[in-house]
C-alpha cells in the first residue's frame, strides 16, 4: 500500500501548494519514480500550472446521482422530505408540489428508501471532472475540477482519491486551505499530515485551528514554517509550548518569489531552498519510519 502524505494549511497564502509541488518534484527527481501528486483543492486546482511540460492523458467526468420525483406517482406523503437530513426535498401536499433541491442533495439514498410509491428515480448530474497529467518526473499529477456552481467539494475529493492507483509508493495530497469538510475528507486516510504555516499572527491563529482538527482526528503531523525570517516568533513559541514537531523551515527568498511569479518555480531552485528541502525530506523520512516502522523512501 502507498504511503499517503497530506499537505494542509489553516489559511490560504501560506505557501501550501508551493511546498506540495516542490516536495513532489524534489522526491520524484532525486529518490523515487513511483510518486503521485493529487491536487484536492477542487474549487481552484493550480498544481499543474507549475509543470508547463504536462501532457493530459486522461479526463473523466464525475457524476452525482440526483433523485427526481415523478409527480404522477407521488402521493405527497412527505416521507421523503422527513427522511432527508439535508432538507433537500420540499413537498407541499395542498399544492401537489414536490421537488428536490440539487444544490442541497448529498445523494445518500434515504429518500429512495422512504418512498413506498416508486415515485422517485435517480438521474446522473455532472459535478466536475478528474484529469490525469503525465510529466517528466514521478508518476504524474491528478486533479479534480469542480463544476462552477456545484457545492459537492467533499464528494468530488472522495471520487478523486478513489481514482488514484494503489501502485504508487508515495501519494501526496495537496489539500484545500482551511479546516472544513473538504479538508477533513482529504486528510481522512492520510498516514501523515504536513501543516504549512507562516510566522505571522494570522498564520498562528489558523495553525491552531488545524492542530485542533488533526488532534481530534488523531492524525500524526508535523509543521513546516514557510517564509521563515519574516514576521515574529509567536508560531515558534506555540510549537514549543505545545510540544509540536517542527519538520523544517523554508526561508523567505525574494529570488524564489520572483521565480514563483514568473511560473518558473521548479527551475533552478536557489541553493538555500534546495538545502532546506533536503533537511525536511530527511526529517520526514525519520518520522515516517517512526510511525510505520518501514522504509518507504529509498534515499
Amino acid at each position: 500500500m502507498p504511503f499517503k502524505i497530506a499537505i494542509a494549511s489553516g489559511k490560504g497564502g501560506t505557501g501550501k501548494t508551493t511546498f506540495a509541488v516542490n516536495l513532489y518534484w524534489f522526491l520524484a527527481n532525486k529518490y523515487s519514480s513511483s510518486i503521485k501528486l493529487v491536487d484536492c483543492d477542487v474549487e481552484e486546482p493550480n498544481d499543474i500550472i507549475f509543470f508547463p511540460e504536462a501532457e493530459i492523458k486522461e479526463e473523466k467526468v464525475v457524476f452525482q446521482d440526483i433523485p427526481e420525483i415523478v409527480l404522477k406517482q407521488c402521493t405527497f406523503c412527505r416521507k421523503c422530505a422527513e427522511y432527508c437530513e439535508f432538507n433537500a426535498i420540499v413537498v407541499i401536499p395542498p399544492a401537489r408540489f414536490a421537488e428536490v433541491n440539487k444544490s442541497l442533495c448529498h445523494s445518500c439514498g434515504a429518500c429512495l428508501e422512504a418512498c413506498n410509491d416508486n415515485a422517485i428515480k435517480e438521474k446522473k448530474e455532472p459535478i466536475g471532472s478528474i484529469n490525469y497529467y503525465r510529466i517528466n518526473r514521478g508518476n504524474g499529477i491528478k486533479e479534480g475540477i469542480l463544476k462552477i456552481g456545484s457545492v459537492m467539494q467533499t464528494m468530488m475529493i472522495r471520487e478523486l482519491k478513489k481514482s488514484v492507483s494503489s501502485n504508487n509508493e508515495i501519494i501526496i495530497f495537496d489539500a484545500p486551505p482551511g479546516t472544513s469538510c473538504p479538508v477533513v475528507e482529504t486528510v481522512a486516510d492520510a498516514d501523515y499530515v504536513i501543516l504549512v504555516t507562516e510566522p505571522t499572527p494570522f498564520g498562528l491563529y489558523d495553525l491552531q485551528l488545524s492542530v485542533d482538527l488533526l488532534n481530534d482526528m488523531k492524525k500524526p503531523f508535523g509543521v513546516i514554517i514557510n517564509k521563515a525570517g519574516m514576521g515574529d516568533d509567536q508560531v515558534y513559541n506555540y510549537l514549543k509550548e505545545e510540544g509540536l514537531t517542527l519538520l523544517g523551515e523554508i526561508p523567505f527568498s525574494r529570488e524564489y518569489a520572483v521565480k514563483y511569479a514568473k511560473g518558473e518555480l521548479l527551475n533552478d531552485i536557489p541553493d538555500i531552498i534546495d538545502e532546506n528541502f533536503r533537511i525536511i525530506a530527511g526529517e520526514l523520512e525519520n518520522r515516517l519510519i517512526q510511525y510505520e516502522g518501514n522504509n518507504y523512501f529509498k534515499w
